[in-house]
């Protein structure tokens, strides 16, 4: 029998040691769950990533709850989620609070200048990885290059393109259903269960509304929105976020929305935790500090609490729902979408960071950035090809990569070869 302190001391370690995104998070919980301590088994655990990956939001965050709960029900699965989000989630905050004290400092700017160029690689990386896994077949890459063209050229909408994409797939689906347990779950405890997170996820908003109703509550709807968008992963939804938070909100700065994605990267947990970093500066920007960490906390309350409410809402209907071939088909059409979007992403970041000035073409139906040749930045490009070849070919560890980088940005900067705001 699995104690609480033997749950606690194992996902306290998986916690401060899932660095290097979802694919790594997911290899060291199966490491210690399944091969070290054995409490899983090994289709009880791919049977529930599998669920996790039909989710939004992310999913190595959703697998250490569903973890927790099949080993020691509701609490053990907070205990499990909680520890898989909060040391990662006390860093960003840590470095959120250093960034908006002392990132105009030239210093700081230089180095963040080299990290920028490093993100633009490890998002291709990121394309690269997600790619492989996805394109299984003509199919799905034709999806992908659709999906990469109505974001590029029609700046279609990011969630329109992924559930048309999961429509495709779930209308497309062939094959028989696998078997189903005997003894399916209570379908009225599971709405109970739903309706009992949902006041737990959206009370404290309303109420926030009420009392606030100015930009805490305007961060929390936007970023509750987002928590029921993330299909894909955090790669997959950060062009539509950074776009939202950058030209429509104006909460953030182009360079400040890459280097809080720069400094997510460096911490363990999932990535969306960028969205912390966004809150932060939100807030900061209008408040100082204070309102700065209350950001963050609203902000992590509405971007993770919905994953508590799909695990324990969902666990039970695992064995049922993974045996649906059409659901297998609308995630395996999405999964290839986000390849497309993750696409249109690097893009996106790589215009930003080796071009001083984007201006967008808007003709017909088609709407697109355009750099402007003139302020190329050769230094910065230098210094992502160097990254690329550390990470891709050489294989370094990502955040010595990073550190790299950032002296790299700060060398240029120092010989007036580059800097964030100039060509």
């Amino acid at each position: 029998m699995t104690s609480y302190s033997d749950l606690i001391r194992s996902f306290g370690k998986i916690g401060l040691l899932s660095f290097g995104g979802p694919a790594a998070q997911i290899a060291l919980m199966h490491r210690v769950l399944v091969e070290d301590r054995k409490w899983l088994t090994e289709k009880d655990y791919l049977s529930a990533l599998s669920f996790c990956m039909l989710l939004p939001g992310p999913e190595a965050m959703q697998l250490a709850t569903w973890s927790g709960w099949r080993l020691k029900g509701t609490l053990g699965g907070l205990i499990a989620g909680l520890l898989f989000v909060l040391p990662g989630a006390a860093v960003v905050l840590a470095l959120a609070m250093i960034y908006a004290a002392y990132g105009n400092v030239p210093l700081v700017q230089g180095l963040f200048a080299g990290v920028q160029a490093a993100v633009a690689v490890i998002v291709i990386e990121a394309l690269l990885r997600v790619g492989k896994r996805a394109l299984k077949g003509r199919a799905a890459l034709v999806l992908a290059i659709l999906a990469f063209l109505a974001l590029f050229l029609f700046a279609a909408p990011f969630p329109l393109v992924i559930l048309a994409a999961g429509l495709w797939g779930y209308a497309s689906a062939r094959g028989t259903p696998g078997p189903m347990p005997e003894a399916g779950p209570s379908l009225a405890r599971s709405f109970g269960t739903v309706a009992l997170w949902s006041a737990i996820w959206l009370a404290p908003l309303a109420l926030l509304w009420v009392v606030e109703g100015g930009i805490l509550t305007e961060i929390g709807a936007f970023f509750a929105k987002l928590a029921i968008l993330t299909f894909g992963g955090a790669y997959a939804v950060l062009a539509w976020m950074a776009q939202a938070v950058v030209e429509e909100k104006g909460w953030l700065t182009l360079t400040q929305m890459m280097d809080g994605l720069g400094l997510a990267e460096t911490t363990p947990g999932p990535l969306i935790l960028v969205t912390e970093f966004v809150g932060y500066m939100a807030a900061h920007r209008e408040g100082g500090w204070r309102l700065g960490i209350a950001g963050a906390a609203v902000t992590l309350w509405v971007t993770f609490v919905p994953s508590f409410l799909m695990i324990f809402a969902g666990a039970p209907w695992i064995a049922r729902i993974t045996a649906d071939p059409r659901l297998a088909g609308a995630l395996a059409a999405i999964m290839a979408a986000v390849v497309g979007v993750i696409a249109n992403l690097a893009l996106w970041f790589a215009a930003h960071v080796f071009f001083a000035r984007i201006g967008r073409a808007a003709f017909g139906p088609f709407d697109m950035i355009t750099p402007d040749m003139a302020s190329f930045r050769p230094g910065l490009a230098a210094l992502a090809l160097i990254a690329g070849w550390l990470l891709l070919r050489r294989h370094m560890p990502l955040p010595l990569v990073l550190a790299l980088a950032a002296l790299g940005g700060l060398g240029l900067t120092a010989a007036g070869l580059s800097h964030p705001l100039l060509p």
